[in-house]
């Protein structure tokens, strides 16, 4: 590897919106970026900064992003280089990059699972719903739909993914609410803590 995991100077929102503003494909802002778009301002740092794009897509991304080094998380946990057209299959769904002379990490790019009209859950395919809907506009960018990206989040449970979720929850709609209880009943079956707030 280049440098370490940890080692972080990621774009900045602007930066990576301007990056893949005229793509060929669907894309959106995904993570803590996401929710403070859906919320209009920001509250709290970012380490990082994620951008979701279909699956099916891929080839089209790594060529909008042939200037950059890119690399597959293969197996999770690890990091490898994504060869040139290579075909990233089901179970590989991060990949990281930089552009060329960077020191640092710049960008990760989740891939997203769809078939036919209809985006699914990578851990629960009983989670889905239309494609049409996963990518809204919040504020001026494509984003992750807000109860769904809560729906990522909630697997962390991590501080900042509390943060999110209590700053989100007094403006998420009736319906947002219904869809990531049934989400988190599916994902956590045992339970999980942020079910009760959302009654």
């Amino acid at each position: 590897m280049t440098f370490p995991y940890t080692h972080w100077k990621p774009l900045a929102l602007d930066e990576a919106a301007q990056l893949f503003r005229d793509a060929p494909f669907a894309w959106g802002v995904a993570g803590g970026y996401a929710v403070e778009q859906f919320l209009g301002a920001p509250i709290r740092e970012h380490d990082d900064i994620d951008i979701v794009v279909f699956r099916e897509d891929q080839r089209k991304v790594q060529g909008w992003l042939s200037g950059w080094q890119l690399f597959a998380a293969d197996p999770p946990g690890t990091l490898r280089p994504w060869s040139s057209s290579e075909w990233l299959p089901f179970g590989i769904h991060d990949i990281w990059g930089h552009r060329a002379g960077a020191d640092a990490w710049e960008l990760q790019l989740m891939l997203l699972e769809a078939d036919g009209d209809e985006w699914f859950s990578r851990r629960d395919a009983r989670v889905r719903g239309l494609r049409k809907e996963l990518l809204v506009r919040y504020g001026d960018l494509p984003c992750i739909r807000i109860d769904v990206q809560l729906m990522y989040k909630a697997r962390g449970n991590r501080p900042k993914d509390q943060i999110d979720f209590q700053a989100s929850l007094p403006l998420l709609t009736p319906e947002a609410r219904a869809w990531l209880r049934q989400a988190l009943r599916y994902e956590h079956p045992a339970g999980h803590p942020w079910l009760a707030a959302l009654k």
